[in-house]
């Protein structure tokens, strides 16, 4: 399936780096970490209004999703530990949705994402 440019929107994206532990004011270890991220990414992608009955199918049995993207961008690197700003693309703001599924295809590449409302 491809996907027509009209069609697409501008997304947002980070990808998972690995994380960091947090030290004490003595660098001493505290048990705690930082999630790294890369530096935000912009892909343009189909991204549907909202979840479908004939979509939940292309999953399988998962829990509950929110929008599907779609691109035709097969090297497109995004996985499950993805950060996404869809709905508002100011990086400085925190995230408002994630990864929660993959399915890889030999033309295109569906995500099932979630909104997720995250506190500064």
């Amino acid at each position: 399936m491809r996907t027509l440019e009209r069609n697409k929107q501008t997304i947002k994206y980070k990808l998972y780096v690995g994380k960091e532990e947090l030290l004490d004011e003595y660098g001493n270890r505290t048990g705690e970490f930082e999630i790294l991220y890369s530096d935000p990414a912009t892909l343009r992608a189909n991204v549907s209004a909202a979840r479908g009955e004939s979509l939940t199918r292309q999953f399988g049995d998962m829990e509950s999703y929110d929008k599907v993207i779609i691109t035709d961008d097969v090297s497109c690197s995004i996985d499950e530990n993805s950060i996404l700003w869809i709905d508002n693309l100011d990086t400085e703001k925190p995230y408002d949705y994630v990864v929660k599924k993959v399915a890889r295809s030999l033309n295109s590449v569906s995500y099932a994402v979630s909104k997720v409302n995250v506190s500064a």
